[in-house]
């Protein structure tokens, strides 16, 4: 990825459409092993995709396959929030606040001690300089 050292697959494995929505466990486990089998080594999820759920199923996936955590790349999304219409205001958008628990949520709901990319939603790129500070306390919080 970039300059970065980060090998990605070319393909990524998303759940956006499908997971909970239109598929069960069972699938989404074969549908990913297929993937992983195939060289895919990247997958990547949100909180707001199916309310938090598809972040949930790919964790149950992900800890019955017991792959070797070093052998893939796990990304989540972060600024709608997974409540819908039940997001009160902190429990979305760009705050630090929002971010920083965005970020512990989707790590429970998808089983893991961390996640190799942490991506957000953003469409001003005047926010840019502010956005990579945000980012950067969220990290250090983390740790």
């Amino acid at each position: 990825m970039g300059k970065t050292g980060l090998q990605l697959s070319t393909l990524s494995f998303g759940s956006w459409v499908t997971f909970h929505k239109q598929i069960n466990d069972g699938i989404a486990d074969t549908l990913m092993g297929m993937a992983y089998d195939a060289g895919v080594n990247f997958f990547d999820n949100a909180e707001v995709y199916a309310a938090g759920e598809s972040e949930k199923m790919m964790g149950r996936v992900l800890a019955k396959k017991k792959w070797d955590r070093t052998s893939y790349v796990l990304s989540s999304k972060a600024y709608f929030g997974w409540r819908g219409k039940e997001n009160k205001p902190n429990q979305t958008g760009l705050s630090r606040k929002h971010l920083t628990e965005a970020c512990h949520e989707a790590l429970q709901r998808m089983q893991t001690d961390y996640l190799d990319l942490r991506l957000i939603i953003m469409d001003h790129l005047e926010l840019i300089p502010f956005m990579l500070r945000q980012m950067e306390v969220v990290i250090l919080n983390l740790f």
